[in-house]
């Protein structure tokens, strides 16, 4: 049961520890965390801004869920540019289209020295065994 995503986008799981995380920081038990006038860290104090729906400076457990949902979106995100740059850096094109060579891949596995077992991934990615990865094949492969 802890793998279902609820409407707030959280699996039950991680809204329990939402709830354990937002207690620890409800130091008067009110039910809202107090963020104060000013605030130290900008990128924190934007980032609950941009859930504190009702402005009034505290934050809900509601709201707070809301910043771990869009924490948990941005490392998504930033894992699907990481994936995209790869591609591309490997021959694949800034649209998700091309494709890269097997052949390539294995090569710069070598010269990186890298130690993944290269070859079992492409025969469970290259389905077809076409010789070439496009970028799903490549996403699934990143993961």
């Amino acid at each position: 049961m802890d793998d279902l995503v609820g409407d707030d986008g959280l699996t039950n799981a991680e809204r329990n520890q939402c709830r354990e995380a937002f207690e620890r920081f409800d130091k008067d038990n009110s039910g809202a965390i107090t963020l104060g006038q000013d605030p130290t860290d900008e990128e924190i104090f934007d980032m609950i801004a941009a859930v504190d729906e009702d402005g009034s400076n505290e934050i809900d457990f509601k709201e707070f869920c809301q910043v771990i949902k869009l924490q948990k979106e941005k490392a998504g995100q930033d894992g699907e540019s990481d994936t995209l740059d790869a591609f591309i850096a490997l021959g694949g094109n800034p649209d998700k289209t091309g494709q890269i060579s097997t052949d390539k891949l294995r090569h710069v596995v070598k010269e990186f020295g890298l130690t993944i077992d290269i070859n079992r991934l492409i025969a469970e990615t290259d389905t077809d065994r076409s010789g070439f990865i496009d970028y799903n094949e490549f996403a699934v492969m990143m993961k």
